[in-house]
């Protein structure tokens, strides 16, 4: 028996000069291999596993088609094995044992035990809004655990697929590959952020009054698209979007609305923010400014993993505790 190391898969030859891939073994026969070494009765082993005794004997063929008709020889007693059985089962039971103690673990997850790193990746906004609450929930739902808690950016969605990355929460209407499975975390109202009082708002929210105030926008440079929805609702009612400021920083578009006659379309997350803020409605026509969509993302790959489940379920309890999921 030798490895061919001329191929890159491991390849084994059996005693007739076949070679093996070992990768493609089925590790049932493995399961089977150690049972009749144990017991040399196909009968007995078969009771051992739980298995029917012809299911036995088939493995018996496989194994034999892999490593030689004289791995097993019969005898008048049972099922006599060969030397290499007998180490093809050692082996077998050193490499199973971890595997079921993965599978194990995997099944058995317990989040106030867990030590690992979880990292999770939010829209800058979204984490200026939440960030400080909600790693407070998640540090209690995972006590031990350490977290790498960060901004999406522009090459997160390579290290997301890549598989470095445990969560992401984004705004609903970007649109991600089918990798990611996605999942609406909250679905909050918009309205029209501005000052207390203000001058054009306190009397309506028709397009003729508002249409010509300056905007502030919170924007991000290489994520938000250059046009969105704002401008194409302006000109479809007849108006230019005339932006004041256009920022990542929320603390700065909130210090421009309370100094000045401009306007955010936002939520009242930014409104809460400031006493000398308020909030109005929106005008007519602008559907698509209406609902701000919070989605959580993670690999499709994993969505049968407890790591994740618990994960997002934790993350879906506390948009719970803020925003009821009310369809409007």
């Amino acid at each position: 028996m030798f490895i061919d190391t001329g191929s890159t898969i491991s390849r084994v030859r059996n005693v007739e000069g076949n070679a093996i891939n070992i990768k493609d073994l089925d590790l049932n026969l493995l399961k089977i291999l150690q049972a009749v070494v144990e017991t040399r009765s196909t009968s007995s082993a078969a009771s051992v596993l739980g298995i029917s005794q012809t299911s036995v004997s088939r493995g018996v063929v496989k194994l034999k088609e892999c490593f030689g008709p004289q791995l097993f020889v019969r005898k008048s007693h049972g099922l006599e094995p060969s030397e290499l059985a007998i180490k093809l089962a050692q082996a077998s039971s050193e490499m199973l044992i971890p595997v079921e103690k993965a599978v194990e673990a995997y099944l058995d997850f317990n989040a106030e035990r867990y030590t690992g790193h979880l990292t999770i990746l939010v829209n800058t906004f979204l984490l200026e809004f939440f960030g400080a609450d909600l790693i407070l929930s998640l540090r209690q739902s995972f006590p031990k655990a350490t977290f790498n808690f960060a901004q999406w950016q522009k090459d997160s969605l390579h290290d997301t697929l890549k598989g470095h990355v445990d969560y992401v929460i984004q705004f609903g209407h970007y649109t991600f590959p089918h990798q990611l499975h996605s999942h609406r975390l909250a679905k909050i109202e918009n309205s029209i952020i501005a000052r207390k009082d203000h001058p054009v708002l306190s009397e309506g929210n028709e397009w003729e009054k508002i249409g010509t105030l300056p905007i502030t926008r919170l924007f991000l440079e290489g994520i938000n698209p250059n046009k969105g929805a704002l401008e194409s609702i302006y000109e479809q009612n007849g108006y230019q979007a005339k932006f004041l400021l256009t920022t990542h920083s929320i603390s700065s578009a909130v210090a421009v609305l309370k100094n000045s006659d401009a306007i955010l379309y936002s939520n009242t997350i930014i409104s809460a923010r400031d006493s000398e803020l308020s909030h109005y409605p929106l005008p007519l026509n602008s559907d698509p400014l209406s609902f701000l969509d919070i989605s959580g993302l993670y690999l499709q790959t994993r969505r049968g993993n407890p790591l994740i489940q618990h994960l997002h379920q934790t993350i879906q309890t506390f948009f719970d505790t803020q925003y009821s999921q009310q369809e409007y």
